[in-house]
């Protein structure tokens, strides 16, 4: 088996890479610190498994996931991430992906979504499933529920602080783009100032007060 992981600190991804290969019998484990690099090397290795890390350096684990998927629909992939907010997880199982755990979950987690998600069949960690399956009844703002993958991950990187170019250059698309996208995207929140925008991402649990990193 061979597994592409994607994580930006060194020692945190050669400890789970480590960790893989103890667990995992014929494993060969390939290692990219940002989304750029790690979508190079799937189109170099085609590996059975992507893990992704979503708070990448570069483009965020949700955009190297969605490239992946769009050149091949087939492609395996599962988010392993510090984060838990259950919007972020929906976006990154709506990108395409098959898996979702957090980083506190036990080797036998990881070993478990490893071996489901390999075989094409879907893993989710049990209390961010619970979670979601109970989020009709009084999850998340509702109007985070109409936006598309695009304006969610534009949304939380204006919310981050991040300037229209930074997020152009991140996206690959122009600053009138994401300029253009800001500015239905305040309509569509009903929010009028990126002040009021940055309330709501708060609220939602998408970053943390006084922090400029996904929540």
């Amino acid at each position: 088996m061979k597994i592409l992981l994607t994580d930006d600190h060194a020692v945190v991804r050669q400890g789970y890479a480590s960790l893989l290969e103890t667990m995992l019998e014929r494993c060969e484990i390939i290692e990219a610190g940002c989304g750029h690099d790690g979508f190079a090397l799937w189109q170099q290795q085609r590996p059975d498994l992507v893990i992704l890390d979503i708070n990448l350096p570069d483009i965020s684990g949700i955009e190297t996931a969605k490239r992946i998927l769009e050149r091949d629909a087939s492609a395996k992939v599962l988010f392993f991430s510090m984060y838990d907010e259950l919007p972020m997880v929906k976006q990154a199982l709506d990108a395409g992906a098959l898996g979702y755990i957090t980083k506190s979950s036990s080797p036998e987690i990881l070993l478990d979504a490893v071996k489901r998600v390999v075989q094409g069949l879907p893993y989710v960690e049990h209390e961010l499933a619970t979670r979601l399956a109970m989020q009709g009844k009084g999850g998340s703002d509702p109007r985070l529920a109409n936006m598309t993958q695009r304006e969610f991950e534009i949304f939380v990187m204006l919310a981050r602080g991040l300037t229209p170019k930074h997020i152009a250059d991140q996206l690959c698309i122009s600053a009138k783009t994401v300029s253009n996208h800001s500015a239905l995207l305040k309509s569509k929140l009903e929010v009028g100032s990126t002040a009021e925008l940055v309330h709501l991402a708060i609220r939602c649990g998408l970053i943390k007060p006084g922090c400029s990193e996904l929540a």
